[in-house]
């Protein structure tokens, strides 16, 4: 007889985004006349850049002629594009890497799901407070998480992350073997500056703690002193992996592309001492696990690093982060508490009179006809806060901003 991995039965019985699908589907079929809005799932909106359809076109004919056909790439990604990263997301920022330590995926998701098979199922974590669901749901399903106690994992140590801390992640003070971070923060928007970060390095160095670092939205920061990279601190080659992605940056969500960094220094150690080095370990797993991204998505990759694609992403995102900060704009006016929305696309935002966040939820979908996340599916320290996101159409932007005013003024 088969057996289950019980540990998926653990799950909440659907993903987030899955349940505010349901809520949201279920109020169009009573109300099929009502313009809905969606400020909630960050999806984006505007078209690929004209750089990028061109090395897409270009790849697609390659493909149409025997003599420049590609089959199956290699798992970690092709030379041209490892190189590209290196030359341009890390160099200018006097970083140095190995192509060898970048390996290209489809989308930052699905590696930061399955980072965690390279560490024991019996290892310590800890997360951030709210939190990307897939850190924790990834170490549910491996048994790492023990069950759910009054809304928390029992093996899970969570740093609460809310007003009264400045958004600020406070330093266990135990020792954890695995820590997750994610800066500009999903949800919250929020981010850690260079000081703060460089604690949580010194903290992995003494602990002999593994960080797994989610910078998915780094070209969205816009203030000097904000790390785009855990490597800008010295010694976070010994205990951190990176992880970044296409999908927001150039609006590759539906073309999936991303990587992420496993430097040659960054070792675990075996149950008798031995050190062990991780890069060999996840090219192995990738290796065995993963065919390799798509020829015709890392052109369009590579196309982002052209003058005229970084000046055209740069574009794009310009238009998001002016959203961005329209949404914030009225939201204050209305005396509502807004964080983020500054170096992120995404706008943390404190429930008015204390509401509940599903309850405000249902009440902004029925009344204004616009959709948000309510930020309790992202963690306890998520109650009373909503999540809006700036992906939207401007024209859609406005307007949800509009019925939001009417509806609470």
């Amino acid at each position: 007889m088969a057996l289950v991995n019980e540990h998926f039965l653990k799950l909440p019985n659907n993903y987030l985004f899955a349940d505010i699908a349901k809520k949201v589907n279920a109020f169009k079929v009573s109300h099929p006349h009502a313009n809905v809005i969606s400020l909630g799932i960050g999806d984006v909106t505007q078209p690929l850049c004209p750089a990028v359809l061109e090395a897409m076109h270009k790849a697609v004919e390659e493909m149409g002629s025997k003599d420049s056909f590609r089959g199956y790439g290699p798992e970690q990604g092709y030379a041209f594009l490892r190189e590209a990263i290196v030359k341009n997301d890390y160099l200018p920022r006097g970083i140095h890497l190995d192509p060898s330590e970048v390996f290209v995926n489809d989308g930052a998701k699905s590696d930061t799901g399955n980072i965690q098979e390279l560490v024991r199922w019996d290892n310590s974590i800890g997360v951030t407070d709210p939190i990307y669901p897939v850190y924790i749901d990834s170490n549910v399903m491996i048994g790492r998480a023990g069950v759910v106690q009054d809304g928390k994992w029992s093996n899970v140590v969570y740093m609460p992350c809310t007003a009264e801390n400045n958004f600020t992640p406070q330093i266990p003070d135990r020792r954890v073997d695995i820590i997750y971070l994610c800066y500009p923060n999903n949800p919250t928007g929020t981010v850690i500056s260079k000081e703060e970060l460089r604690k949580w390095v010194n903290y992995a160095l003494k602990n002999d703690t593994l960080i797994f670092y989610d910078a998915a939205y780094e070209a969205y920061i816009r203030e000097d002193h904000v790390p785009h990279s855990i490597y800008e601190i010295k010694g976070a080659r010994k205990v951190a992996i990176e992880f970044r992605s296409y999908s927001k940056t150039a609006g590759f969500t539906g073309v999936r592309c991303g990587y992420t960094v496993v430097p040659k220094e960054l070792t675990a150690a075996t149950i008798s001492g031995e050190r062990v080095p991780l890069n060999p370990l996840w090219n192995r797993r990738q290796c065995t696990k993963f065919n390799g991204t798509s020829y015709i998505s890392q052109k369009a990759a590579e196309a982002t690093y052209s003058p005229e694609g970084k000046e055209q992403v740069k574009e794009v995102i310009d238009y998001y982060m002016t959203n961005a900060e329209m949404m914030r704009n009225t939201l204050t006016s209305l005396g509502i508490q807004v964080f983020g929305g500054k170096n992120a696309p995404y706008l943390w935002v404190k429930t008015p009179d204390g509401s509940g966040s599903w309850r405000f939820f249902e009440q902004l979908l029925y009344n204004a006809h616009v959709v948000c996340t309510p930020g309790v599916g992202f963690g306890p320290s998520g109650e009373g806060y909503i999540r809006l996101t700036a992906f939207g159409d401007r024209n859609n932007c406005e307007e949800a901003m509009e019925r939001l005013t009417k509806w609470l003024k």
